[in-house]
């Protein structure tokens, strides 16, 4: 059985972006983290090394996804291209090709 009274449920209206402050600091914050690992490696931790390589195939990822996110959300090649210095051709060739 459904409870929820849709008067007192309010809608919340979709933003096309959102102001996101943390994003600076959480971004440093992953590159000391990636940093340090480096640096535990060169120390002697020859185990990590293949932990630390596997980063750069996740980071990879990671970058596809935001950047098919941006897509979706409705940003134009030209805006993301921008952002990493790129023309819009070259952001959408390397990966335009993605769902």
């Amino acid at each position: 059985m459904n409870t929820v009274k849709k008067p007192l449920t309010p809608r919340i209206p979709v933003q096309r972006r959102r102001d996101v402050i943390e994003n600076d600091a959480f971004a440093a914050f992953a590159r000391r983290i990636i940093r340090a690992h480096g640096r535990r490696v060169a120390d002697g931790d020859v185990e990590a090394l293949r932990d630390l390589v596997a980063l750069s195939a996740d980071l990879d990822r990671a970058i596809t996804d935001a950047v098919v996110g941006l897509c979706q959300f409705g940003y134009s090649w030209a805006d993301i291209g921008a952002r990493l210095g790129i023309s819009r051709q070259a952001a959408q060739q390397r990966w335009g090709d993605r769902p």
